[in-house]
């Protein structure tokens, strides 16, 4: 109905009996009526009875009946009332004017301006006059719009023109929107944005469609979709958060974002967000821009209260903080924090007796620590790796590879019972051997040059061996360069104590100490048993040889772990 007409009407109706009566014919006039409550029972019917008026007027060729004064209608367990109304008793349609109430039970109640019923389709479109909203309240649900449609069928209700809905929980605002009171259930479309009214809470959610149950509280999204919270941002098309538990399950390749610069994605994500508990299922990826490096993984477990993660399947770790990409692999990965170390300032020597005060200065350090095993494999152009478990340290950015540990650089192996190698910016500069060591370089054929002790230290330059220090039952066998070039003895040595120089493939100095024995012997003397120190042995079928290397386990690195390579 138009503005103007609804606006004519509605003076119409508001004014006094005897206004309506001087609008009527003189030769129609008849005395006013007040109508009776009908006494046909109602229950279950589906007709639209007129209860109750305290004026009702029809003109001999008119369609309707003018009504007006605590005007009330009933159609089942609908009651609607207003100021004034045309009721169409034919098709049982009306249009009710001036506070207009719909009343279901206890439960539902509708406030709007005007109301305009059609029995044929039973629906209910109601409006609001400017300034004003329809409200829409189902026990703690409060919903309000300009223009308000409810379906008395099917008992849906919906909008198109903007609105809000309000339960104890969020507050939510779209363009269109429809709800049902019989399940709860509200959809939400178009600029849909949900926002919790927890005072400490700041949950927000940003949508173009949202389907959201007043009574469990859990919203689900199946378009793109923002999540903001103080723990991050969530992106996804598919998942369902409940506002109650801060709990979201989500789907198709949702991604995660914490404000320390970690992005998780994976095919299913459930999160718990009090808690800070979070598993992923199907092609893991997180990645850490601030650290720059990223974990690959079939399954992860994550806490972020004790910033801790547990990951598996497929694992794959890689660092690029510097260029140059560290690739390594192992079975599974456990990282948590440990206590690092405990500062306790000196107490002063006149300090009063009795019960001291802890110190502002104390402090408690910790330091995140991941394991990883078992068959861990890494790969770096300038460096490669295999252990059965490793540890990495923050606190000391220490690398420590237990149970038949072997690491390569260019011809270059080493392996020994433990092997330590400390990072500086992503690169090794220091690998430690600290119970036994053994390294070797391939010259040409099956000449090698080769030392072992019982502790031995190898600084890097660039990647490359640049001194190695060994401390106790020091053996040697090396092939050293004549003026010219050429190779034609070979030397062995025993000692206390080494320590030796390298550049690139040259060993520029040697030095033994206390007391040094050993022999050197032409090549053409040489015999293949002297060839070898008692513990060498090469293992080029086990060492990765590219990225995607790494994650293939050969037999003979299992042979090597369980001890079975004879």
């Amino acid at each position: 109905m138009k503005t103007g007409t609804r606006l004519l009407l509605a003076a119409l109706l508001a004014g006094s009996t005897s206004a309506i009566m001087a609008h009527r014919p003189e030769p129609e006039a008849k005395p006013d009526i007040t109508p009776k409550v009908a006494s046909t029972p109602r229950e279950g019917d589906s007709r639209v009875f007129l209860d109750h008026a305290d004026v009702l007027y029809k003109q001999q060729n008119d369609s309707f009946m003018i009504v007006s004064g605590n005007v009330q209608f009933t159609k089942g367990p609908m009651v609607m009332k207003c100021d004034s109304a045309h009721f169409f008793p034919a098709t049982e349609s009306f249009d009710a004017f001036g506070h207009v109430f719909m009343e279901q039970g206890d439960t539902l109640f509708i406030y709007a301006d005007e109301l305009n019923y059609r029995a044929p389709e039973r629906m209910a479109y109601l409006y609001a006059d400017p300034g004003k909203k329809v409200r829409m309240i189902n026990r703690d649900v409060t919903l309000e719009t300009d223009e308000f449609t409810y379906d008395m069928g099917i008992e849906i209700g919906y909008y198109t023109t903007g609105g809000v809905l309000y339960d104890q929980q969020n507050r939510l605002v779209s363009r269109e929107g429809e709800y049902i009171p019989s399940t709860k259930d509200a959809n939400f479309y178009i600029d849909v944005n949900l926002t919790s009214l927890g005072k400490s809470d700041t949950l927000v959610i940003y949508s173009d469609s949202l389907f959201y149950n007043t009574a469990t509280h859990i919203a689900k999204l199946n378009s793109p979709s923002e999540i903001i919270n103080k723990r991050g941002v969530i992106y996804t098309t598919d998942g369902l958060y409940d506002t109650d538990l801060d709990t979201a399950a989500l789907y198709m390749r949702s991604l995660v974002h914490s404000p320390e610069g970690r992005d998780l994605i994976a095919d299913t994500i459930y999160y718990d967000r009090v808690s800070g508990i979070g598993e992923c299922f199907g092609n893991m990826v997180m990645t850490d821009s601030a650290r720059q490096a990223a974990l690959n993984a079939d399954y992860g477990f994550f806490n972020q209260a004790t910033d801790s993660a547990y990951a598996t399947g497929h694992l794959l770790i890689k660092e690029y903080s510097k260029g140059d990409t560290l690739y390594l692999h192992g079975g599974q990965l456990n990282a948590y924090r440990v206590l690092d170390s405990i500062h306790i300032p000196a107490v002063p020597a006149d300090t009063v007796a009795g019960t001291p005060e802890i110190p502002a200065s104390f402090r408690i350090d910790t330091t995140n620590v991941a394991d990883i095993w078992p068959r861990v494999r890494f790969f770096r152009s300038d460096m490669q790796g295999v252990c059965d478990s490793m540890r990495a340290t923050r606190s000391d950015t220490t690398l420590r590879m237990y149970r038949k540990p072997v690491v390569w650089s260019e011809q270059r192996q080493i392996f020994g019972n433990l092997i330590e190698l400390h990072m500086n910016d992503s690169t090794i500069d220091r690998a430690r051997l600290p119970e036994y060591g053994f390294t070797s370089q391939r010259i040409y054929g099956d000449y090698y040059d080769q030392l072992a002790g019982k502790e031995m230290v190898a600084s890097f330059v660039n990647g490359e061996l640049r001194q190695l220090d060994i401390n106790g039952n020091v053996e040697l066998i090396m092939y050293p360069e004549e003026a010219d070039s050429t190779i034609n003895k070979m030397v062995t040595a025993q000692s206390s104590f080494m320590k030796a120089i390298f550049a690139g493939q040259t060993t520029e100095l040697i030095k033994m100490w206390p007391e040094t024995s050993g022999t050197a012997t032409p090549l053409f003397l040489v015999r293949r048993s002297m060839l070898y120190l008692p513990k060498f042995k090469l293992f080029n079928g086990i060492r990765p040889l590219s990225p995607s290397d790494i994650m293939v386990v050969p037999k003979a690195m299992d042979e090597l772990m369980d001890g079975t390579d004879g």
